[in-house]
């Protein structure tokens, strides 16, 4: 059987998790691995991304173009939450030929915030006759996909809510300095104004349920506090303590003449209490979906990302997205 010849683009912590967990199903076959870091540059993937089994016999590359030159069927794309900085590594992949699983956080549900680059997207993928998704697992899975496909049941929603509580100290370090671990709430605030801390994706989380559940919201508003450490916590990483910013606590809504009809909370800090992701949804039926302990994000990731990929090589050309596609575990073999 003809393997899926995958490229990973972007070798940072979750490029690597993502990297690892390629590697383990038979069905694709890892052809090259691109990075702009000179310290990644020449090595092997395997070996950058710490697995077990290295070397590989893939070696990261910074010269994209070489890379994409051979065949590929889908690059797998981990390099930065903010559209417009990726929209060359993108448009140079579909230019390729290749399909895209982005982690990128705005691609998830790009339309409300970038329509000209959601458009220049779409005209490029339908050029080349592929697709490209942004998925994860928040935005792109719990306060989204899994919130739509709860409404599956229900024959009329009223309001949707989701509320995610993590706790960041089992992160990556990249996360924990994301949501301002270890900062004073001056820093974090200063940091917060200048758009350097937050976590991305209720914006695009609200849209893509919005347009899923037919709600046509006037507005979309966001705010961002920090969450204050009553006592000192340790991780892996760094220390944070008591009076010190501990993460960020995240409210999202979107509303239709002045009623809100969409709720999203993100409670993101280390030394989390009781972490969970709770979806509600009034109507009829009310409905409620709790997962104690929350979906771990990395691990998680990486499975959507890598559950995608069968999903966006089958998927119709253009920009799509998880409201639009099938996702199910991929299994390491075929199917008999």
């Amino acid at each position: 059987m003809k393997k899926i010849r995958v490229v990973q683009f972007g070798v940072g912590p979750i490029g690597a998790s993502i990297a690892r967990l390629m590697r383990q199903k038979t069905t694709l076959e890892i052809v090259g691995a691109i990075d702009k870091d000179p310290v990644k540059v020449g090595r092997d993937l395997g070996e950058v991304a710490g697995a077990a089994d290295a070397p590989w016999g893939v070696i990261i590359s910074s010269e994209s173009q070489t890379v994409l030159a051979k065949p590929v069927d889908v690059v797998i794309h981990s390099t930065s939450s903010y559209l417009p900085s990726v929209m060359d590594q993108l448009l140079e992949c579909l230019a390729a030929g290749c399909c895209i699983v982005s982690t990128c956080e705005e691609l998830a549900y790009p339309w409300r915030k970038h329509p000209d680059l959601s458009k220049q997207l779409d005209s490029a993928a339908k050029e080349e006759g592929v697709a490209l998704l942004g998925t994860g697992v928040n935005p792109g899975f719990v306060m989204d996909k899994l919130v739509l496909t709860l409404s599956a049941v229900s024959q009329r929603v009223d309001w949707a809510s989701a509320v995610r509580i993590v706790d960041a100290s089992k992160r990556r370090l990249p996360l924990q300095r994301k949501i301002g671990a270890g900062m004073t709430p001056e820093e974090f605030r200063t940091q917060v104004a200048a758009g350097l801390i937050k976590h991305h994706g209720l914006p695009e989380s609200i849209a893509m349920v919005a347009d899923g559940l037919g709600f046509a919201l006037d507005d979309i508003s966001e705010t961002i506090n920090p969450v204050i450490a009553e006592e000192e916590v340790k991780t892996e990483f760094l220390e944070v303590a008591s009076g010190q910013v501990a993460g960020v606590h995240q409210i999202a809504r979107g509303t239709a003449a002045g009623k809100e009809r969409i709720f999203m909370e993100l409670k993101m800090y280390v030394g989390a209490k009781q972490p969970s992701d709770t979806i509600e949804l009034k109507g009829e039926p009310n409905l409620s979906l709790v997962i104690p302990g929350g979906t771990h994000g990395d691990v998680a990731t990486a499975a959507v990302v890598v559950n995608a990929i069968p999903a966006i090589l089958a998927a119709p050309a253009g920009l799509r997205s998880g409201r639009d596609l099938p996702f199910s575990f991929f299994p390491s073999l075929a199917a008999k």
